[in-house]
């Protein structure tokens, strides 16, 4: 059994997502506040530990064509402290139109009401979370086939 934890890191807020126990779907899970300090760290480092996380995948910003922005610095000086805190593996994933994606996913489910900015981190993150889990899913089909 293997769990895997993503974040999409904003300057503002970390959208959290985790994957069910057999690493086959993503769910959101919560939205941290991104502040100066220790305390976003602490808290993730806790659902690690609670949660059994094997992996935590951190969507990358990159702009069109791949090419890496000034978000894309801030995004792995985050995770730079994070691992100050904890020493589960990362893994970056190119989270290019994650958050459109994620604003379709949340209409779709929430018609009545414009979902809130916070929402769509989280439904974000679990979007970069399902493409990395279908995409070590299709791995090992080739293997096997």
């Amino acid at each position: 059994m293997t769990r895997y934890l993503a974040l999409d890191v904003g300057d503002e807020r970390i959208g959290v997502a985790i994957s069910d126990e057999l690493g086959l779907l993503a769910r959101p899970l919560a939205v941290l506040a991104r502040e100066p300090g220790p305390g976003s760290f602490l808290q993730l480092a806790e659902i690690v530990r609670r949660e059994q996380v094997a992996r935590i995948i951190v969507g990358l910003p990159l702009l069109e064509g791949g090419l890496a922005g000034k978000q894309v610095a801030s995004t792995q000086a985050y995770v730079r402290g994070l691992a100050e805190h904890i020493q589960t593996p990362v893994t970056y994933w190119d989270e290019r139109y994650s958050t459109a994606r994620a604003e379709e996913i949340a209409q779709e489910t929430a018609r009545r009401n414009r979902p809130r900015r916070d929402d769509l981190d989280a439904v974000a993150a679990a979007v970069i979370l399902q493409d990395y889990l279908d995409q070590l899913a299709e791995e090992s089909r080739e293997c096997l086939g």
